[in-house]
């Protein structure tokens, strides 16, 4: 066991499978047993813990784990003081932010926050709704939903405010959103003791720089291919602006040729590669990427 250890946590459930990908992906070697909370990192430095993402940010806070990755909407629900490494954008569905609504039945008659006055609301996050309601002026009854929060209006609760990636689920009950609270992501946080500790604060930057490289990797691919020095402008032309591609010259007895390299966004490419074919690139070659260091 390494001398110095940092402890990290990691969140258990709905995101725990992309999470434990996405550490895969930055590099290190994941392995999970189902039965147990301690997932095997790869890395002696480091001590992992599997654990609901609603209780990792006080865990964090009173420093009994250095730093994990938890929900921006648990560290206001929390009302905790961490660092905020950076924001890792994905979620169990895909690489987007989420957000929290208010909701209601569709045949209510609440159509906005002041309709709520003297209303019953359920929801995980009873904190933030109190807070949020309070500096709109309004007083309702907020009671905590244990789950199957969309499911309780309007028989039990007059509107619920819920997370939500895409707003399926809350259509699927007969739900109609009115407002937006906030939008959420996961974040990278850490205590600030193990912030100001030099060696500490060197691997959760580490960590950072590796998990946000493999997340800038999954929205683009590498793009290889030659061209007549003549058709260069026309090649470069082609590709997107800002892009600086590596120009490399070929060794050819005849007409001058050159190697093109660059990096791309995946949603282009299939509108890019016949432009670049048009513009004289031949021998093109589209390979997926690992981490992108930015």
């Amino acid at each position: 066991m390494s001398e110095r250890q940092l402890r990290i946590g990691l969140p258990k459930g709905s995101l725990q499978n992309s999470t434990v990908e996405l550490f895969r992906k930055a590099g290190f070697s994941v392995s999970v047993d189902e039965r147990a909370y301690s997932p095997d990192l790869g890395d002696p430095e480091l001590w992992g813990v599997l654990l609901r993402a609603q209780e990792l940010p006080l865990y964090i806070d009173h420093g009994v784990l250095d730093c994990g990755l938890t929900g921006y909407d648990w560290i206001l629900e929390r009302g905790v003081d961490l660092v905020e490494v950076s924001d890792l954008i994905y979620a169990k569905g895909g690489m987007r932010p989420y957000r929290w609504v208010l909701a209601v039945h569709e045949s209510s008659d609440i159509h906005g926050v002041q309709d709520l006055q003297g209303k019953r609301i359920a929801t995980e996050l009873v904190d933030v709704t109190r807070r949020w309601l309070a500096e709109h002026g309004v007083e309702a009854e907020v009671e905590f939903s244990w789950g199957a929060t969309e499911a309780k209006c309007p028989d039990l609760v007059d509107a619920v405010i819920e997370g939500t990636e895409t707003g399926s689920t809350l259509r699927a009950n007969n739900l109609r959103i009115i407002d937006t609270l906030f939008e959420s992501c996961t974040k990278f946080v850490a205590n600030r003791d193990a912030w100001a500790d030099a060696w500490k604060r060197a691997k959760i930057e580490t960590i950072s720089l590796l998990l946000n490289a493999a997340l800038a990797a999954e929205t683009k691919v590498g793009l290889k291919m030659n061209a007549r020095e003549a058709d260069l402008p026309a090649v470069i032309a082609a590709l997107p602006a800002l892009k600086n591609p590596t120009v490399s010259p070929l060794a050819n007895g005849g007409e001058p040729w050159v190697a093109v390299e660059t990096i791309v966004d995946t949603a282009i490419v299939k509108d890019l590669i016949p432009a670049l074919k048009a513009a004289g690139a031949q021998g093109i070659i589209e390979y997926p990427l690992t981490k992108v260091v930015v």
